[in-house]
């Protein structure tokens, strides 16, 4: 039902003064407009919000802020802002407010206040103003501005009241490790909002997320209709925030990176899994403090170290050439939970930094080698771009060595609300002291606390507890980022993590495609595999992201970080599966262009015996369960039943590792129109495709000397945006 007849107003004082500071971008003023007059003419609330849908670091917090200077511009005289996480956030946010809206408070024409350190008593003159709250979602923070607005100022009940929740999503609270808890929790704060709203006179609700899996995710109480498919949860109305041109996110760390040769595919260094035990605790027989720089157990904590003192000194190097003001830089190593954990990293940079000085005064022949090292590294990704200059490896010897001597390298415990208070500066933001400023810890990863200049983000968090907005949110080099310091940016964590937070970022951009394709009417499917191996429809609050697999039109799949068995333990399955895949060819039921609809079962019992071939790398993984249970799937959901498409190739060449000395993970050539990929895509319209590729596995490219079959299982292109769940929550 319409509320407003009136058309808005866009030139009000709070939104022209925005307009004006900020000089808002076409798209996202409009993106602000259209969810003020939605506002304004939708009924909304705690169940049925307006909701704004952007991404991490990506403007959400610029866009709600315009929506809420044309609120005020049109009748609206409080906005309660709520938020998650601490103290800090909070003065984080109420300093935004008051930088954004500084003429408005000037003019006493506004105020701004954290609920919990309101004055004893406002005048009815300062009452009397547009008034913005910022409440921390819990307890007392809801408690209190219930008091406030219908105790204390009982005229504010009768006011035009907007409510922004801002990270506004199940995933964050009810569905981490203390689920059931964190569930009770969720309600409460529901409820608590939802009785201050009912007493009000014309409230409005905006919800702000970046996570669209929040969409999906029903209270415990909801019940799921009988179909497979679970349709979003439908808010009032949804407008999808812009991304600005220099927006670095998923897609430059998870998809641009696999491209060889590009600026992103340098980012990624893989760090293995007893580095970051090492990182845990103090363990003298593993790491002897006086020789840090050379010791082999923690070579890619001090790769990474170097990389950041070498890094940051190459960007400052460029600006100083350049006549810019040259930068301060950040580095976050965020492994652990533990204060006890930070305090022992907090020793060992400690130790990296007084073994490195020592090393810079003397001008040694191992202090030299460490910074030609990572020098050699990053001046590949530093020559891609042609409007910077490129150093030469003396500039920046001198550069690190001035560094250390001079003490420009600082680290910081960060692991309780006084020590990030104390490191936040005017405007809420972390503070960096020292032009490279190494912060160890946990909090202030909390969404929302912004780190400038982060070129170097060394992470290790236990992947069986990811859940997805807390994954995205620990990814602060996500955001606004300029190219050059994406040059020399590295993101050090496990193939395993890695791959975990890969499959995340699939996920959300799927489900944010699938959302913006067809808004609140497009579906998705949710699937696991239940005991008796059957394919079962899935409630999106079980999945377990971590163990999923996102399905879509063409996908691909395939193992990769492999070293085949030995010759002589695995000729023999070759030779079988020679045998079975001519044997499959010669009984197809079609043919098309040298492709060969087979079996399902065909299919399985190929990748069994391949699955007896290879010898998986730490942190790499193929589950064979998971790929006869999509097989199962595709089939189910193919116009030919229980058939799949075979193409095979012989004779092939591939070597194990690329230039960049990555694994090779494109065997069947994608991309360039008349590889075997485009071939079994071309096939894959309806039915599934299974690409057998027989490498010759040369001892000189890498391999063992003996040959072997790469399958790679492709999704036909008629098939829904569907996840996969090999594991849920019990």
């Amino acid at each position: 039902m319409p509320l407003q007849t009136k058309p808005l107003i866009t030139d009000g004082d709070f939104f022209q003064h925005l307009n004006i500071k900020n000089k808002y971008k076409q798209p996202f003023r409009e993106c602000m407009v259209r969810t003020a007059a939605k506002l304004l003419d939708t009924t909304t609330s705690e169940s049925r919000p307006g909701m704004l849908l952007g991404k991490v670091q990506s403007g959400k917090t610029r866009t709600f802020l315009g929506v809420m200077g044309l609120m005020y511009d049109n009748g609206f005289d409080v906005v309660i802002l709520l938020t998650k996480g601490t103290n800090a956030l909070v003065r984080q946010t109420c300093s935004r407010l008051e930088e954004e809206f500084e003429a408005p408070l000037k003019a006493d024409a506004m105020r701004v206040y954290d609920i919990m350190k309101m004055p004893d008593r406002l005048s009815k003159y300062e009452w009397s103003q547009k008034l913005a709250f910022v409440v921390k979602k819990e307890t007392r923070n809801l408690d209190r501005l219930k008091e406030t607005m219908l105790e204390k100022y009982p005229e504010l009940a009768g006011k035009r009241v907007l409510f922004i929740d801002d990270e506004a999503d199940f995933a964050s609270v009810a569905y981490e490790h203390k689920r059931d808890q964190n569930i009770t929790e969720l309600r409460v704060i529901a409820t608590k909002i939802n009785e201050l709203r009912q007493l009000l006179a014309q409230p409005a609700f905006l919800q702000v997320t970046a996570t669209p899996y929040s969409l999906y995710l029903q209270p415990e109480d909801l019940t799921f209709h009988k179909g497979k498919v679970f349709e979003p949860v439908r808010p009032a109305f949804t407008e999808l925030v812009p991304v600005h041109d220099r927006y670095i996110g998923g897609e430059v760390y998870f998809e641009m990176s696999e491209q060889e040769g590009h600026l992103a595919s340098y980012l990624f260094h893989p760090v293995e899994e007893k580095e970051l035990e090492v990182m845990k605790k103090m363990d003298g027989r593993r790491v002897k403090m006086d020789r840090l720089l050379t010791q082999k157990s923690i070579a890619n904590i001090r790769h990474a170290v170097m990389n950041f003192l070498v890094g940051a000194s190459i960007r400052r190097w460029q600006q100083r050439a350049m006549g810019q003001k040259r930068k301060k830089y950040a580095f976050i190593i965020h492994t652990e939970r533990g204060k006890s954990a930070h305090s022992w990293q907090a020793e060992l940079m400690d130790g990296f930094r007084t073994l490195l000085t020592t090393e810079a005064e003397k001008q040694s022949e191992l202090f030299r080698e460490l910074i030609r090292t990572s020098f050699d590294g990053i001046i590949r990704s530093v020559s891609k771009l042609k409007k910077h200059p490129v150093p030469e490896f003396p500039d920046i010897y001198e550069e690190v060595r001035h560094s250390l001597l001079e003490e420009h390298l600082v680290s910081s415990v960060v692991n309780s609300e006084r020590d990030i208070r104390d490191l936040l500066d005017d405007q809420g933001e972390l503070q960096l002291r020292a032009p490279m400023n190494i912060f160890i810890g946990g909090q202030i990863l909390d969404r929302g606390v912004t780190v400038h200049h982060l070129i170097g983000f060394f992470y290790g968090r236990n992947p069986k507890s990811f859940q997805q907005d807390t994954v995205l949110q620990h990814s602060r080099m996500y955001g606004a980022r300029p190219v050059a310091d994406l040059a020399v940016t590295r993101f050090y964590t496990t193939v395993k993590i890695y791959d975990v937070m890969k499959r995340i970022h699939e996920f959300d951009a799927e489900l944010r495609r699938v959302f913006e394709k067809g808004g609140h009417q497009q579906g998705v499917v949710f699937i696991q595999r239940d005991g008796k191996e059957e394919i079962l429809p899935c409630s999106p609050n079980k999945i377990m992201l971590s163990s999923l697999t996102m399905i879509k039109p063409h996908k691909r799949i395939l193992p990769t970080g492999f070293q085949t068995g030995y010759k002589t333990n695995i000729q023999k399955h070759i030779h079988t599966l020679d045998k079975l895949i001519d044997k499959a060819k010669a009984s197809a039921v079609r043919e098309e262009n040298g492709a060969f609809l087979i079996r399902k079962s065909e299919a399985k019992e190929m990748l069994r015996i391949v699955y007896e071939t290879l010898e998986m790398e730490e942190g790499y993984t193929f589950h064979l369960d998971e790929y006869e249970a999509l097989i199962d799937y595709l089939c189910a959901e193919s116009d030919n039943g229980d058939y799949v498409w075979l193409l095979s190739r012989t004779h092939r060449q591939v070597k194990r590792f690329k230039k960049d000395g990555k694994f090779e993970n494109s065997p069947d050539t994608p991309g360039k129109g008349s590889g075997e990929l485009a071939l079994a895509r071309k096939v894959a319209e309806s039915s599934p495709a299974l690409l057998m590729l027989r490498q010759e596995g040369k001892k000189e490219n890498g391999w063992r000397g003996s040959p072997f079959w790469w399958p790679v299982l492709i999704a036909q292109a008629r098939i829904a945006p569907t996840v996969y769940a090999d594991k849920i929550i019990k």
